[in-house]
């Protein structure tokens, strides 16, 4: 087969269609124009050998350069600091799964500055066997990520692994104190009777005496807990307490020792009964304890100002 640009034979000049000129007067034409294309093409060449570097015989005449290095990454941008950064909240999981095997050590007294106490209880159960204490630390955890997110320093009073009971009420409260925190928040959900439901959120009374005094953070507790209490109701339905409070969601004790040591604004919430079934269909539910720390979390945010 021939290329494209081959001369037609010359017993095909007779049909070598609409132009009839002879074959050689065509290949003069041809010709011509070739010379007049030789300069671009030489000056392309010319110019292909002086970007490569390539000698007379196609080689390299000299080393390749050296590849352009790809620009460096960006540094990946630092977390925007918000009103919240560097405050600190300790939330504290109420009970362990493992004082149910230590009785002997949770039953010993404990100094709460207005009497002695236990250094912890069991918590109680739903009628199935869902311990309190799994609540509480899972929703703690939860409330966790949800602060962090917020460029708060969370602190957990223990972690599900790190100890097999406790700790004691004082060492609770000494936890908060030590890390100077803005708000401490101990998670509990109470165990009466069937047919009383809805939350509460205990707050300290103002009480002297012993290792406690609780005079300068009765008023900011208070507002801790009446801004989580408006932000539990609304983003997990559930109302107040019928059985306490009046109605208000807000209770005021003395006599728990988690209260009275603390330096630092602080409350208790129980987040439901775990012995009625309505509430229990609530607190063993991963999405309910999901609102329940949302609730919790945007309480603590709102009262820190963010």
């Amino acid at each position: 087969m021939r290329n494209d640009d081959s001369p037609p034979r010359p017993e095909a000049a007779a049909s070598a269609g609409p132009d009839h000129r002879p074959w050689f007067t065509r290949r003069s034409t041809l010709v011509i124009a070739a010379a007049a294309l030789a300069p671009t093409a030489l000056a392309g060449w010319v110019l292909t050998q002086v970007l490569t570097g390539a000698g007379p015989d196609g080689r390299d005449a000299k080393p390749a350069a050296a590849p352009i290095a790809a620009p460096a990454a960006s540094p990946a941008a630092a977390p925007a600091k918000g009103p919240l950064t560097g405050r600190t909240v300790v939330i504290d999981p109420g009970h362990n799964t493992g004082n149910f095997d230590h009785t002997d050590e949770i039953e010993r007294q404990v100094d709460i500055g207005t009497n002695r106490k236990e250094c912890d209880t069991t918590g109680t159960t739903t009628n199935s066997g869902y311990m309190e204490a799994e609540f509480t630390m899972d929703v703690s955890v939860r409330v966790r990520t949800l602060l962090e997110a917020k460029g708060l320093k969370v602190v957990l009073t223990h972690e599900a692994a790190d100890r097999a009971w406790g700790p004691c009420i004082d060492e609770r409260a000494r936890i908060g104190n030590e890390a100077k925190a803005d708000a401490v928040v101990s998670v509990h959900a109470d165990g009466v009777s069937a047919g009383n439901r809805g939350f509460h959120i205990i707050l300290p009374a103002e009480v002297k005496g012993g290792a406690a005094d609780t005079a300068a953070i009765v008023e900011p507790s208070r507002q801790l807990g009446e801004r989580i209490a408006g932000n539990f109701a609304r983003t997990t339905g559930s109302s107040p307490a019928n059985y306490l409070g009046s109605g208000t969601g807000l209770v005021i004790r003395d006599d728990l020792g988690g209260l009275n040591l603390s330096t630092r604004p602080k409350v208790f919430i129980e987040c439901g009964n775990m012995r009625d079934a309505k509430d229990a269909a609530q607190l063993t539910s991963p999405a309910w304890r999901q609102k329940a720390a949302q609730g919790i979390a945007d309480g603590i945010v709102g009262f820190l100002g963010g």
